[in-house]
């Protein structure tokens, strides 16, 4: 009996130590999904490792390596993301435009 406690005193700890070690390591990465233009402006649509995407958007005539004019947060999908640049940006008239 007292084995299986001093394991439990032991093992637990260690288990927790080695969990916070291993996230504490894992880092999100965010990776170009594609690019396009509309309008008079151009994005990249991004997203995270976490199944999240976001645009990055320039004036057409900008230096690609220019900071971007705007970048917006949090679409759940690259559709999601892509008619909200048609609707906001590229001057799009789509059905899903005035939703």
């Amino acid at each position: 009996m007292k084995l299986i406690q001093i394991l439990k005193l032991a093992v637990i700890p260690v288990l927790t130590v080695f969990s916070f070690v291993s996230t504490s390591n894992t880092a999100l990465a965010d990776y170009l999904n594609s690019q396009g233009s509309g309008g008079n402006y151009r994005y990249e649509l991004w997203s995270t490792d976490d199944n999240h995407y976001y645009l990055k958007i320039w004036r057409y005539e900008a230096n690609p390596e220019s900071d971007p004019y705007t970048t917006t947060q949090g679409f759940a999908s690259t559709r999601e993301a892509l008619i909200y640049f048609d609707c906001n940006y590229a001057e799009k008239n789509l059905p899903e435009c005035s939703q």
